[in-house]
């Protein structure tokens, strides 16, 4: 038996032996890795740099890419460096730091849906008053409550588990989670699972009943609008529906993984399922909203035509 004294690091069982491929794995990561920094960083600086583009709306997608580079750091770099060491462990802070990390990311990236579906409601439903009803005062305090309310809330969960005593370091996943750190625990963890049910109801459910309400208007006034209303609402919707479904999916998918036996599944596709969340969405968004938001994908061409122009003259 072991107490949380005698714990000072965790092992991540769930990689296996890839001998030479390990290299081809780390590749393959760090190309992911860098294509994610490339794509928000690209939409984060078109943002910032174009005036036209000082929308709630694109601010609150600036406020996303940034979510995403946040939670995709506190993943990758540590992955690149399990994928070649030989030993898979991690410290302890180190691993309370992850889980800080990684889950007021994923607060902020639901929150900040249900901030953008919010703006879309007043954007569809009240066109002739959105700008007095949505400020850039406003605009600044809801993205400020979006990051302060995940930052509080998972102070609260990484306080609690860590401050539990531990009968075992074996972590069965490729990178920490405070699901399996708390089965670790040999002290009583009530305190844990209340306020893991008030943390889970007020950060998700809130934002998800948020969500459906305001899709529900935004519907109604679709069907018994005009056509270049239902067009707009098209155009500006699909993006964050789509993106809304992806985060659902990765969502179920680490719940699964961390819930249930799935040792079943082969182990490249568990890492994969249990990693879809901080993979596909920060890939998947820029494209979208980069293809979809015509504003933004016009000043990329206007970027690249640029670009191209100003090798031409140099060569020349």
């Amino acid at each position: 038996m072991m107490n949380s004294t005698q714990v000072s690091y965790f092992t991540l069982t769930a990689y296996f032996d890839t001998g030479s491929l390990k290299y081809l794995f780390f590749i393959v990561v760090m190309s992911l890795y860098i294509s994610i920094i490339c794509s928000n960083v690209l939409l984060i600086m078109i943002i910032c740099m174009n005036r036209s583009l000082h929308e709630p709306m694109y601010l609150f997608l600036c406020s996303m890419f940034v979510n995403q580079l946040y939670g995709s750091t506190a993943m990758f770099p540590f992955l690149l460096l399990q994928i070649l060491s030989d030993i898979h462990t991690v410290s302890v802070p180190f691993c309370f730091l992850q889980i800080f990390c990684l889950y007021s990311s994923a607060i902020v990236e639901l929150v900040n849906l249900a901030v953008m579906s919010y703006d879309r409601y007043l954007s569809i439903c009240y066109p002739l008053q959105y700008n007095t009803r949505m400020t850039f005062k406003k605009v600044a305090i809801l993205i400020a409550v979006t990051w302060f309310h995940a930052f509080l809330v998972v102070i609260g969960t990484t306080y609690l588990s860590s401050s539990l005593q531990l009968c075992g370091n074996i972590i069965d996943y490729v990178y920490c989670v405070n699901y399996s750190v708390v089965k670790l625990a040999c002290s009583d963890t009530t305190v844990n699972n209340i306020y893991g049910l008030f943390a889970t109801s007020f950060s998700v459910f809130v934002p998800l009943i948020l969500i459906l309400y305001t899709y529900i208007k935004i519907l109604k006034v679709c069907f018994s609008a005009s056509k270049q209303t239902r067009q707009k609402a098209v155009s500006t919707c699909t993006p964050h529906l789509a993106s809304l479904i992806n985060f659902s999916f990765g969502c179920l998918f680490d719940t699964l993984h961390t819930r249930f036996d799935m040792s079943s599944i082969p182990s490249v596709l568990r890492i994969f399922l249990s990693m879809y969340l901080v993979i596909i969405q920060p890939l998947l968004n820029p494209i979208m909203y980069g293809l979809q938001m015509s504003k933004i994908r016009n000043t990329c061409k206007k970027l690249l035509c640029y670009t191209k122009l100003t090798t031409h003259t140099s060569s020349m």
